[in-house]
């Protein structure tokens, strides 16, 4: 079983708060990149790359990689290839494994086949490349596709062992089913958005990954994106895509537990440590049981992974 609040990171114990996108093909960007706080950099040959720009992307997706040996980075390096049943997934693989990235996103995954289809790919390239079996974990985006949503119950049984987390998408599902906006009139996401969102959060947890939110999009609303991500948070979301370097202080403050939430959560283990053997307790005039021991737990955890206690 996974832990919960652990992402399969080789070069530390956090759990990954944001991860923001590059543009593979921007050589500006990429330049800029050492100097961003996101605790996960996703290099992006897919959709922020023109068809015309796939090639000198790939190149210099490897360039980065290979000035940035895994065992020295500072931020994890993820990479963004082309959907599986494009003529180009494959390409980009061979292209960056040698420079060992730190994880695989997996876009427009129609369900757990699709990503044991890729960890068979990543199998081979890792033995090809030196790298030890299973060290590249898969995040997969799992609702691009009309199909994809109907599997995400499938996943926790799936047995993959590469699967670091989940991740969800509106823009191409919206595409998907032919939709002329993905949003309510209040602005909110539309009904089909929404349940995708949960669903991806629910298969999240079931298969014990972080849960990560999708971009918002509106880069220069600040406290738009704040009021979002702490909802997510109290929704069970760990952590979100970035798309643009000026939302990743507000993402990694807002998944980051807050003082208060981490008193809160001791004064609830001591009460549950003063009764030993009890189902529930009392604190406040409320009544805690076992749902809350286990909140409690996983906050104190995360905690502990950001050197909080």
């Amino acid at each position: 079983m996974h832990d919960p609040i652990n992402m399969s990171q080789p070069n530390g114990p956090l759990p990954i708060r944001s991860l923001l996108f590059i543009p593979a093909d921007s050589e500006k960007k990429l330049a800029k990149a050492d100097g961003f706080a996101a605790d996960a950099l996703i290099l992006d040959l897919e959709d922020a790359v023109a068809p015309e720009s796939k090639s000198a992307a790939r190149k210099l997706a490897a360039e980065f990689l290979a000035a940035r040996p895994r065992a020295q980075r500072k931020t994890q390096i993820w990479v963004r290839i082309n959907a599986l049943d494009s003529d180009m997934a494959i390409g980009d693989l061979i292209a960056v494994m040698d420079g060992a990235p730190d994880g695989i996103v997996q876009p427009k995954a129609n369900g757990p086949k699709d990503v044991a289809q890729l960890s068979h790919y990543l199998d081979a390239l890792e033995a090809r490349s030196g790298l030890a079996n299973g060290s590249t974990p898969i995040l997969p985006l799992v609702t691009e596709t009309a199909k994809a949503p109907f599997h995400l119950g499938e996943y926790a049984d799936a047995g993959l062992e590469r699967l670091a987390g989940m991740t969800w998408g509106a823009e191409d599902l919206s595409a998907s089913v032919g939709a002329s906006t993905n949003r309510a009139p209040s602005g909110d996401w539309a009904f089909t958005y929404q349940m995708a969102r949960s669903l991806t959060l629910l298969a999240a947890y079931d298969c014990n990954v972080q849960a990560i939110d999708t971009l918002y999009t509106d880069f220069r609303d600040e406290e738009g994106l704040r009021a979002s991500c702490l909802e997510a948070k109290s929704e069970g979301f760990t952590g979100r895509l970035a798309i643009h370097p000026a939302q990743v202080s507000i993402i990694n403050e807002c998944f980051t537990p807050t003082t208060e939430e981490l008193t809160h959560a001791r004064r609830v283990l001591d009460a549950f440590a003063a009764n030993p053997g009890a189902g529930t307790v009392g604190m406040d005039g409320k009544m805690l049981d076992v749902p809350h021991k286990r909140q409690a737990e996983m906050l104190i955890a995360k905690a502990k992974a950001y050197g909080l206690t």
